[in-house]
This record gives structure tokens, C-alpha cells and sequence, in this order.
């Protein structure tokens, strides 16, 4: 009941405090740097255009060709963006500066994949880098709410939590609406843990159907054992199904297959275009999509969706609230720390391995690194169901 009286308040009250300081400074940042770059990113975007259309991009592949438009447009759309976000600030409208704030988000992350694409892990990728770090930051402090009520709202959510860990609630959705809290601590919990079960799934498949008996190393990321294709398959399930989760089975496996096939399906396409790798082939199977799924696989997305949903979330819920409450976001903090050096060490990793493929010469202190440290007899123990071939990129 408090929490609806809050957010009630919060969402009357919206543009009534007095803006701070440092959001009118990022404000005027943000229209100043939106103004100033938009006729050159209009500019670049043009020239990119007449390049394909005028043939100068002729000889690349039709994949390159689009990353490049797409690129273009997306840098135009994120500066253009940044001008109405910083009029939003200034005008101290924080519920859409937080809307344009998420969008700006999702832009920044399609452009970044759109340079992985088109030049891998490179130096062309720090700005938008920083830029995504400064819009998750600026995200998180754009709470539409007054000081002493988010101070209220703060310590009213401290007490309910210490209330549902003593109860075993922590985590669940309590207005109804779905059956978990879709917050980070849940969220990134839901892909660690599935990322460990995916790599249990994984091996224990080849084991017994592909080669009986045979041990094959099935990870995907540099350290530990994690397979994060299904750690981000399960918490993209969590949030389609959370509001379903008490629907017919029939409907959570469907939906659940599409989304695991639909998945599979990009991420596949991603890492050949990316980086040449090709981390599974069902061509020649029984509805085979490409290659990248099949259906199969999909009606094994759809089943492993189920039992997720049914079975291992609400058991995986009480095993996370078993982390001491002192010890809960310090914990998550250190881990997602780890998760996300290693997922940018694995796919610069997958770079390098892919260059010196293609005969590039280590030319710098990372790529040196990684030829040292992680060289080509090495990648190929530590990803052995991955094959890569460079000429398969889309690179310019």
C-alpha cells in the first residue's frame, strides 16, 4: 500500500522539483554535443549512403553493406536523440528524459554490434563504450522522484525487504502482475545460473546423443564454465513469460520455442558475421533454419522453457535468497564485475584468434596479449565445438 501511495506521488509530481545542477550541466552537455554533431553525422550519414548507392561499397558483401547503412542511421538517430534528451533535462521532465534515456540505450548497443560487425574489437568502439556506460548511469539517476521521497521510498523498501527474506517472498512480484521482481539483482542472477545449466545441458547431450561417452568442452566464454547463450535465453524467456507464467503449458512451451529458436537463430548469424565463428551447423536437418536452428532444437527451447518456468525459477529464487542480506549486493556487484570483463576478454579473444587466421599480425599490446596468452592451439581446446573461418565476416 505505501509503495502505491508513493509512486502515485511520484507520478504527479514528476516535474514539480527544481532541477539539480547536474543534470541542467549534462543537459546542456547533451544539447550542445546533440547540435554540434548532428549536421556531421547527417554528413557522414549522406556519404554513406551515396557509397552504396554509387558503388563505391561495391565489393562487399550485402551483410556489410547493410551493418554500414545501418550504422549510419543509427548514429544520426542517437545524436538527434541527444538533443530532445537534453531539452528534457533542462526542462526537468525526467519521466521522458528516462524514456529517451532507455531508447538511447538500445540504439547505442545495435550500433556497437553494428562496429563488432564491421571493424571487431577495436578502438572505434571506446565512445560508443563510454557512451552506453554514461546513459546506464544517467538511467539509474533520472528517477523520477523528489530527494526525500526517494530517501522515503528507500528505507519503506529496505524494511519490506528484510521482511521478505525472513519469509521467503524475496524476489516474487508483489503487485501480481507477474511472478518475479524484473530487477537487476533477479535478472542477472536468472543468467549466471543458467549459464552453469546450460553448460550441465550441453555436455550431457553430446555425451549421451552425439558421441556416447565422449567429453567435449561445450563453454562460451573465456573463464570458468558458462555458456551464456542460454544465460540470456532464460532471462529473455523470464521476461516473456513472467506475466504467463501461470498459463498452459502449451503456451509457455510455444512461446518459449520461439524465442529460443529466434535466439539461437541471431546469435548464430551474429558470430559469423562478427568474428567468422561458427559455433553449430543443423543443415540437412528436419526444418533446419538456415542452419542456425532447426526444430528440433526448438522444441527443445520450447521444453527447456517450461521446466524453467515451472520447475527451476521459483527453487532458484530461494537459493539466491540464501545470500546473507550484508553480503546480497556486494556479492552481485563483484560477480557482475567478473561476468562482464569476461564476456569483453572472450569476444576480444575471438578477434584476435580471428585476424591471425586471416594473417594479421599481432600489431599492438592486446592483440599481443592474446596471441601469448591465448593462442590458436589454445582457443581451439577451449571452444572445441567452435570452428572459424574469417573470410566469413563482414568486415570492411
Amino acid at each position: 500500500m505505501a509503495d502505491k501511495t508513493i509512486n502515485a506521488f511520484e507520478e504527479e509530481n514528476v516535474t514539480l522539483a527544481k532541477t539539480p545542477w547536474p543534470l541542467k550541466l549534462l543537459g546542456i552537455l547533451c544539447l550542445v554535443a546533440g547540435v554540434a554533431l548532428v549536421t556531421n553525422t547527417g554528413i557522414v550519414s549522406y556519404d554513406i549512403a551515396d557509397a552504396l548507392l554509387g558503388g563505391e561499397l561495391a565489393s562487399y558483401s550485402i551483410i556489410t553493406r547493410i551493418a554500414v547503412a545501418l550504422f549510419g542511421a543509427l548514429a544520426l538517430a542517437i545524436v538527434v536523440l541527444l538533443v530532445f534528451l537534453g531539452i528534457r533535462l533542462l526542462r526537468n521532465n525526467r519521466r521522458k528524459a528516462r524514456l529517451i534515456a532507455e531508447i538511447l540505450i538500445a540504439l547505442t548497443i545495435a550500433a556497437l554490434m553494428c562496429l563488432v560487425m564491421l571493424f571487431g574489437m577495436k578502438g572505434y568502439l571506446i565512445v560508443p563504450g563510454i557512451l552506453l556506460l554514461a546513459e546506464i548511469a544517467l538511467l539509474s539517476y533520472i528517477d523520477p522522484t523528489l530527494a526525500e521521497e526517494r530517501e522515503l521510498q528507500r528505507k519503506l523498501r529496505k524494511m519490506e525487504t528484510r521482511t521478505e527474506v525472513e519469509e521467503g517472498t524475496l524476489g516474487l512480484d508483489s503487485t501480481g502482475k507477474g511472478y518475479i521482481r524484473l530487477d537487476f539483482f533477479n535478472i542477472f542472477w536468472i543468467f549466471v545460473v543458467c549459464c552453469v545449466l546450460g553448460i550441465v545441458v550441453e555436455v550431457a547431450y553430446h555425451m549421451i546423443v552425439v558421441e556416447p561417452g565422449v567429453y567435449q568442452n561445450r563453454t562460451g566464454l573465456l573463464w570458468g564454465q558458462f555458456s551464456p547463450i542460454y544465460g540470456f535465453g532464460a532471462v529473455l524467456m523470464t521476461i516473456a513469460l513472467n506475466r504467463f507464467h501461470d498459463r498452459s503449458l502449451i503456451m509457455i512451451f510455444l512461446v518459449s520455442a520461439v524465442i529460443g529458436g529466434a535466439f539461437e537463430f541471431f546469435v548464430s548469424w551474429f558470430m559469423e558475421v562478427a568474428f567468422g565463428v561458427t559455433a553449430w551447423d543443423y543443415t540437412g536437418t528436419f526444418m533446419s533454419i538456415g542452419g542456425r536452428t532447426n526444430f528440433m532444437f526448438m522444441c527443445m527451447w520450447g521444453t527447456l522453457g517450461v521446466v524453467w518456468i515451472r520447475f527451476c525459477l521459483p527453487r532458484m529464487l530461494k537459493i539466491v535468497n540464501m545470500i546473507p542480506w550484508k553480503w546480497r549486493y556486494s556479492i552481485t556487484t563483484i560477480a557482475a564485475a567478473f561476468m562482464i570483463c569476461n564476456g569483453v576478454m572472450t569476444l576480444v579473444a575471438l578477434d584476435c584468434w580471428a585476424e591471425r587466421l586471416a594473417g594479421v599480425e599481432p600489431d599492438n599490446a592486446i592483440t599481443r596479449y592474446c596471441a601469448n596468452h591465448y593462442d590458436d592451439e589454445w582457443m581451439e581446446h577451449r571452444f572445441q565445438s567452435m570452428t572459424i573461418n574469417p573470410e566469413e565476416t563482414a568486415r570492411v
